[in-house]
């Protein structure tokens, strides 16, 4: 482990890509679309609670300093309930990153790749995904901290490049459909939150693990200002993209950009780097995955496993039938995944854990 440490700064990025990677494909306009004018008000809201929800994980982990959730499942219920622990969290990113290989892979072949097939495109991504896992996980954190704020720089850029074709109009009436949507219903927007999940496994690789507060909240407070960037640009620059089914919005919105003959197709450009950024996201989850496997069936190697996560991750990815289908589970099956394991399922393991410790110091006082 001890070459797998990282720093500060690439545990922000390691955060953050997960949100990033959501971005890229669709996330913006599901937000918008679930929350319509009143998406701004939403972030800021689900944005404030977020940051509540980090500082309870945040607490609920100092009793358990450089132990990731799989440590803290074992302390709770033992190796059977670490196993079931252990499972749940790779059908998680298994079942994540594999679907939105998936709904990118197919964006590819819709604006780029018309002629290519599907399954060449995927497997692309996996093999780069392969090679990048031999490496060690610090290998992955330093080029996904080298990538992140370019492609942070490239949303920005869309920003300000498109600011002259937004249409303030569009955030009227201010609270969209209502107070009820917007801060009742609308808390479903929390799911676009879901790298909180990494902060249960990085304990474990932090050079400086008592950072891990400054890590998750700054890592959360960067998240809500570059989401709210994402919506703004749908939400300012495309008054019917809430009923249109369009692919890539961010994408969609780069192309409006024109600087002269000499800088034109800039999201060619952009979805390159875009490219990259997602390939290092599945890199970082199937390491995760990698360390839960390890752990749960006691190697002392997991590089045999990669092969065979490579192919799982590949068969998964071509489990829907075609697009609509693997859309819909992104857009209505991911957001419970994360409430339900992400947040529900870890933070009642840690509130647990918790009253277990709590209550055997209070065991051996009264020995004592």
């Amino acid at each position: 482990m001890s070459n797998s440490k990282i720093s500060t700064k690439e545990a922000i990025s390691i955060i953050l890509s997960i949100i990033v990677a959501h971005t890229l494909v669709c996330l913006p306009r599901n937000i918008v679309t679930s929350t319509k004018s009143a998406t701004l008000i939403n972030l800021i809201y689900v944005g404030i609670i977020a940051i509540l929800i980090v500082f309870l994980i945040i607490k609920l982990l100092k009793r358990f300093p450089s132990n990731d959730i799989i440590d803290i499942s074992d302390y709770l219920g033992g190796p059977v309930f670490k196993k079931i622990i252990g499972v749940l969290f790779i059908g998680y990113f298994i079942f994540s990153s594999s679907i939105l290989l998936r709904n990118f892979c197919e964006c590819l072949k819709i604006v780029y790749y018309p002629m290519t097939s599907l399954v060449f495109i995927i497997l692309t991504f996996i093999i780069a995904i392969l090679i990048t896992l031999n490496f060690s996980f610090k290998t992955s954190a330093k080029v996904n901290l080298l990538i992140l704020p370019v492609v942070i720089f490239s949303v920005l850029f869309i920003f300000i490049a498109n600011f002259r074709h937004f249409s303030i109009g569009n955030i009227f009436p201010i609270l969209g459909d209502g107070i009820f949507n917007t801060f009742v219903t609308g808390i479903g927007n929390l799911s676009a939150f879901s790298g909180i999940v990494f902060i249960y496994f990085l304990p474990p690789y932090l050079e400086e693990p008592q950072k891990l507060k400054k890590i998750s909240v700054t890592a959360i407070g960067i998240a809500i200002i570059y989401l709210i960037l994402c919506v703004s640009i749908i939400l300012l620059l495309f008054s019917s993209l809430l009923k249109a089914d369009e692919i890539l919005p961010l994408y969609s919105a780069a192309q409006y950009i024109e600087f002269g003959v000499f800088f034109q197709r800039l999201e060619s450009i952009f979805l390159l780097i875009w490219m990259i950024q997602m390939a290092c996201y599945f890199a970082i989850t199937l390491h995760f995955t990698l360390h839960i496997f390890k752990k749960i069936a006691n190697l002392s190697d997991s590089k045999p496993l990669i092969f065979p996560l490579g192919l799982l991750m590949f068969a998964v990815s071509f489990l829907p039938k075609n697009y609509a289908v693997s859309k819909f589970l992104e857009v209505e099956i991911y957001p419970y995944l994360v409430f339900g394991i992400g947040f529900f399922i870890s933070i009642s393991i840690l509130i647990l854990a918790n009253m277990k410790k709590r209550k055997k110091k209070v065991e051996v006082q009264n020995n004592e």
